[in-house]
């Protein structure tokens, strides 16, 4: 089921007949709010939505939809094209962005596509959990220790019933890590529903979470269940709870405490069995020591502590990561499948990611779009990382010969993929490629003893 999004009636009527005549089935939404509501209540396999909307406009109703079902693939539409509002809504999840008036071909083969991608995800859903592995564990991607480690804290932490308090920077991954506690949890087949603490303006958080009756406030014209009602029997992750307000801080404990509340304008008790799942990017500890966090709050949502770490810390991980990102790519984008070559996951390895897992997704997205052969080579890397750190090609020196300066190069590759590897030999010689005896031959060559030290 195909849901049209639009105010203007003449596009409802125009795109659920081609649509229509296509075979899909088709329902219509005159407005944001009125989408979310079709959303909670029809199976909808994809939703086509205006950006522009009188009451919600399609990015809100986009982000909204994706806290209850994150599954949905949504593609916005909008007469007011923009380089500024595509990128929001890809980074927000939007499967694609069609410019008005939209071509009937494109139209469908937008369409087919989406579907496509979105039929392929649930089948390789269902053949996970036919093997026996969590969707969400299975995007924890990485072969490294560090991996490793936060891997089995998600498996100890899912099946107990205790709160856990996600840390890491901005883009490691940290909803990813709740998600894949909820999958594993046995409450895996009840909602799994986010609020973003820091997006939500200190007026309105309130009634976020807990919801609102009608006419509690101007604009409440119905009334609605807030996150910890819809959260009820499943999880709620609070995202970047350190920056709640104090005021919120409060009344959050209450919920925790006694596991109900009543909604804004309500005197109705609702109870909630929602399992709480926070993560921050903030140092809560220093945060309480400051004064801006409750101590008591931090104690009741810090009882399973999991770090993610940053992805400079785990750069083994950036070549799976690279390759999975751009397999994905290219099935989004309608691009044939594409391949790295060697020297340009050397070269992603070298980058600091400041934006972490995220950055490394937007930019090999970036290359799969703007690359033209089948391979990603290290002049596309060089591109798409202009001014990064990348291994040195600028060797030549007054004095020193030809020879000299690759040994030079070499010896300074191998003794950095040692350090990045923790000196482990077998994974080193994975990631530059060589067999693990043609590794210890070039280390005795260049006096390179297992890079603990240099002769």
């Amino acid at each position: 089921m195909v849901l049209i999004v639009d105010d203007e009636p003449n596009n409802l009527v125009t795109l659920s007949r081609a649509l229509g005549l296509a075979g899909y089935t088709v329902e219509t939404a005159a407005g944001g709010r009125e989408a979310l509501e079709r959303i909670a209540e029809l199976p909808v396999d994809l939703v086509l939505m205006d950006v522009k909307m009188p009451d919600l406009d399609g990015l809100t109703v986009l982000e909204r939809s994706r806290e209850t079902r994150p599954d949905l693939p949504v593609v916005l539409m909008t007469g007011h094209g923009s380089y500024e509002i595509a990128k929001q809504a890809v980074k927000l999840g939007a499967k694609d962005f069609l410019d008005k008036p939209i071509e009937k071909d494109r139209l469908l083969v937008t369409v087919r596509n989406a579907l496509a991608l979105r039929s392929l995800e649930l089948e390789n859903a269902e053949l996970r959990r036919a093997a026996g592995v969590g969707p969400a564990g299975a995007d924890l991607v990485g072969a490294g220790p560090a991996m490793a480690r936060l891997r089995e804290l998600v498996r100890r932490a899912a099946p107990s019933e205790g709160r856990v308090l996600v840390t890491g920077e901005n883009g490691t991954g940290k909803e990813l890590v709740a998600r894949a506690i909820h999958e594993q949890s046995r409450r895996a087949d009840r909602p799994f529903v986010k609020l973003n603490c820091a997006a939500v303006p200190a007026e309105l958080i309130e009634s976020e979470l807990f919801g609102h009756e009608r006419g509690a406030f101007t604009g409440a014209a119905t009334a609605r269940r807030g996150k910890f009602e819809l959260a009820d029997g499943g999880t709620l992750l609070l995202d970047e709870v350190g920056d709640m307000q104090p005021a919120m801080q409060a009344k959050v404990l209450r919920v925790l405490q006694e596991g109900e509340f009543e909604r804004v304008g309500g005197s109705v008790t609702v109870r909630t069995d929602a399992r709480v799942i926070a993560a921050t990017n903030k140092d809560l500890a220093a945060e309480v020591t400051a004064g801006r966090f409750r101590e008591d709050l931090y104690y009741r949502l810090n009882v399973v502590p999991i770090h993610v770490p940053a992805l400079r810390d785990r750069r083994e991980d950036v070549p799976d990561l690279a390759v999975r990102f751009l397999a994905e790519a290219c099935a989004r984008n309608g691009r044939r499948p594409m391949t790295f070559a060697r020297e340009a996951l050397a070269a992603l390895q070298v980058h600091d990611y400041p934006g972490n897992v995220r950055e490394l997704r937007n930019l090999v997205e970036r290359m799969a779009i703007l690359s033209d052969g089948p391979t990603v080579g290290a002049d596309e890397v060089a591109a798409a990382l202009p001014g990064a750190r990348r291994p040195r090609v600028d060797r030549f020196r007054e004095g020193v010969g030809f020879h000299a300066a690759v040994e030079e190069a070499e010896r300074e590759v191998i003794l950095g993929a040692l350090a990045a590897h923790g000196e482990n030999i077998a994974e080193t010689a994975r990631v530059l490629g060589l067999e693990r005896s043609h590794l210890y031959k070039k280390m005795r060559a260049l006096g390179i003893r297992r890079g603990e030290e240099e002769r």
